[in-house]
């Protein structure tokens, strides 16, 4: 288990905090989303726990392990994807893959095997710095996969890719799950959370405002509501009813007096509930 607790971090020290009182824990074998917009304080959160960044005030454990008493074995089971596709542009997709296995001392992937899984196989004897964005992209997340790790962190794993390749990347990160890793994704793509994670946290400013299951979160701060569509005499017309002991009334003696054509219920997204905790949007 992971255990985050009342996590600060001043990058200025002036007491201008980017991330404040930000605890969680993540289970063994879950997918946790750490959700919210640009500067909201993802990456800081995520760099603390990889040991990039200093902690400063609060704790973090992986079982009995602190952050700070991280040993290079530690390491061995760890994946870090970053949002910024950082390999070695002169070497080609094989050469990176081969040289990061060597700095394992656990067994490794074939860094073919992996590159036909992320399809690279035909890019792989050619240089990194003639890959696309997206291709830097599957190959950081190749990179991430090749020793196995326990522990995954993923920052904005789609970001840049074209939907045939964000699909393929969503049911890799579903298939590392299945295998027992841990997932922790950072990500400001609501709809990629809600395909995947099995809990997920709202950051704002640096603080938590919500942290639930998609499931649990749409229900508890969601509208209840169903939309139906019929045929009048002027054609095509719709009517939305509020599920309260009211509107389920007059949702039933509506149905009875019309001939409905389609009938769906009207479930809030995640970025809807993240509107309405926080008042912003994601991309401010």
């Amino acid at each position: 288990m992971i255990k985050v607790e009342g996590l600060y971090h001043d990058y200025v020290g002036k007491g201008e905090y980017a991330v404040s009182d930000v605890s969680f824990t993540i289970e063994r074998g879950e997918i946790f989303g750490f959700l919210g917009p640009n500067g909201a304080g993802k990456s800081t959160v995520q760099n603390i726990m990889t040991g990039l960044l200093d902690l400063q005030k609060g704790s973090v454990m992986y079982d009995d392990l602190s952050v700070r008493d991280l040993t290079p074995s530690f390491f061995n089971r760890v994946g870090v994807s970053f949002e910024q596709p950082n390999v070695y542009l002169r070497l080609t997709g094989l050469e990176n893959l081969e040289h990061f296995a060597g700095l394992f001392s656990v067994p490794t992937l074939d860094p073919m095997v992996l590159l036909e899984r992320m399809g690279l196989r035909d890019e792989a004897r050619k240089r990194a710095g003639e890959y696309s964005k997206g291709m830097r992209q599957r190959l950081t997340l190749a990179r991430a996969l090749i020793n196995q790790p326990d522990i995954l962190f993923l920052d904005e794993p789609t970001g840049g890719l074209d939907p045939s390749a964000a699909a393929s990347m969503r049911d890799l990160i579903l298939e590392q799950k299945e295998r027992g890793a841990t997932v922790f994704l950072t990500t400001h793509n609501m709809y990629l959370a809600e395909e995947l994670c099995d809990r997920v946290a709202f950051l704002e400013s640096g603080r938590i405002v919500a942290m639930d299951s998609p499931s649990n979160l749409k229900l508890k701060h969601g509208q209840h509501a169903v939309s139906v569509e019929y045929a009048d005499h002027d054609g095509l017309a719709s009517r939305t009813f509020e599920l309260d002991n009211e509107g389920k009334q007059a949702f039933t003696d509506f149905i009875a007096q019309v001939e409905p054509l389609t009938i769906h219920s009207q479930e809030a997204t995640l970025e809807q509930i993240f509107i309405k905790l926080t008042g912003r949007g994601l991309t401010q």
